[in-house]
């Protein structure tokens, strides 16, 4: 009765379910600069997230280690709340670590992206290196034997392969993954350069076939009306842009950023991810291009009207900046540097299988592009070499788990690797939605889904334990 009561009291006081509030310190390790040249011994500021409010280190509690991704660190701890919802029950020490090169992890401040010499230090691999480190210092902070505490690496999208090649790579220091939403096979040769856009486009015909039509009909009237002065007027009236519109590319690209993001954040509840929502935004917006046999001009309308519940979610938007990115949240000059070096994802547009244009994947047209604004050019097949592709059935102790609302699942692994590597496909789940804090509109297979991890956990912990004991 007391520790049931014990676990109430800090619950209503750490977590508050009106709120979905959370509470940690702010604290910095001083991260290697280089992990893996013993020349380099600089040092910068890797900044952390941690609650130890429910560890108990010496009777062996687990460490819940999320292993952060492409932006500020807070943005994740605030939206994964499964692990501030869970690690309760398992007397876990709670940590949220920022990725190099994102959030006030910079180790070269406002040099950071302006010379290869800065930004070279910018890999999955220092990424991995750092997390191992910041988890060696911790233990030893704390003063618990290295072997003692088992670590649990969760993470959502990129930090969710970062959480599955983190276990491939150091199984003596990761006992197991979630991996939600992980796309570690979106690289050359391992998925088509069209399947995440077809992927996307379901979750509108999914809604309404009309929608998806209209949206695909929209690109041509664009391109009609981009090609006179009086039509970008138009346009930039029509859609509200703060600057007058030069070159109609850039708004079918920002449009493009949209629908993505709209399907990637497609749940069940209003939620303020990557901008103010409603719930179920893309059935939110289809309801607005509902009639694909409208006329140029008000179908142009209809599509202002269904996007502005991304840019305007709380009307409190006065023009549309096309300058500041559709998922602004995210660090993107981090990620497109990555994309220019070791996260080379193909991507592409049939244009017949999908509601976009046709476009095709260049990798020279990328490389020029990636050398012409970081001096650095891609290495496409860097992930699967480092990271093993699609051939990693050797792997353990990996629930890699992805929701078929959601475009990320194109490069997902959905079906088991081995006995211990395990795929649960969430068929009604967008982007990491079971990540998330619980939900009265969760859909069932997100609530089972997370029943299985906890109970995969215990099965980590004792193996662990066992295992140690040797």
């Amino acid at each position: 009765m007391y520790s049931y009561l014990f676990f109430i009291l800090y619950l209503l006081k750490f977590v508050s379910a009106d709120t979905n509030e959370i509470v940690y310190q702010t604290k910095y390790f001083d991260a290697p600069l280089d992990h893996f040249n013993f020349r380099v011994t600089d040092t910068f500021k890797l900044r952390y997230l941690i609650n130890d409010t429910y560890w108990r280190p010496h009777d062996g509690a687990p460490i819940f280690f999320y292993t952060g991704n492409e932006g500020d660190i807070h943005m994740f701890a605030n939206n994964t709340g499964f692990v501030w919802e869970t690690a309760p029950q398992f007397h876990a020490l709670i940590v949220f670590a920022e990725h190099r090169y994102y959030g006030e992890s910079m180790p070269f401040g406002n040099l950071s992206f302006t010379d290869p010499k800065y930004s070279g230090y910018l890999s999955s691999q220092q990424a991995l290196a750092d997390f191992v480190s910041l988890i060696k210092y911790l233990k030893d902070s704390y003063k618990v034997p290295f072997n003692r505490n088992p670590v649990i690496a969760f993470g959502g999208s990129y930090g969710g392969m970062l959480s599955a090649w983190m276990r491939m790579k150091y199984p003596s220091v990761i006992q197991g993954a979630l991996a939600s939403s992980a796309p570690i096979w979106q690289f050359t040769g391992m998925v088509p350069c069209d399947a995440f856009n077809r992927v996307t486009s379901s979750a509108y015909t999914t809604e309404s076939v009309q929608c998806a039509v209209s949206i695909k009909k929209s690109w041509g009237y664009f391109d009609q009306l981009g090609s006179s002065d009086d039509g970008l007027k138009w346009l930039t009236d029509t859609f509200k842009l703060c600057s007058p519109l030069k070159d109609v590319k850039e708004l079918k690209d920002w449009l493009n950023e949209v629908f993505v993001n709209l399907a990637m954040t497609n749940y069940p509840y209003p939620t303020d991810f990557l901008a103010t929502l409603p719930a179920n935004p893309v059935k939110a917006a289809c309801k607005h291009l509902m009639n694909s046999n409208v006329k140029r001009e008000q179908l142009l309308n209809n599509l202002f009207s269904a996007i502005s519940i991304y840019f305007n979610g709380t009307g409190s938007a006065h023009c549309l900046d096309l300058n500041k990115s559709a998922d602004d949240g995210l660090g993107t000059l981090g990620w497109d540097f990555q994309s220019c070096t070791e996260m080379v994802m193909p991507m592409c547009d049939s244009g017949t299988t999908d509601m976009f244009e046709k476009s095709d994947w260049n990798i020279k047209e990328v490389s020029d592009e990636c050398f012409k604004k970081f001096k650095v050019r891609p290495d496409p097949g860097l992930a699967e070499l480092e990271y093993g592709g699609k051939n990693i059935h050797w792997a353990t102790n990996i629930i890699f788990s992805n929701g078929l609302l959601d475009p990320w699942s194109s490069g997902g692994v959905l079906k088991n690797m081995s006995s211990s590597a395990v795929a649960v496909v969430i068929p009604e789940s967008a982007h990491h939605l079971d990540l998330r804090f619980t939900n009265e509109a969760d859909p069932i297979s997100v609530r089972r889904a997370r029943k299985f991890y906890k109970k995969t956990f215990l099965a980590w912990i004792k193996q662990h334990n066992e295992q140690r004991l040797y």
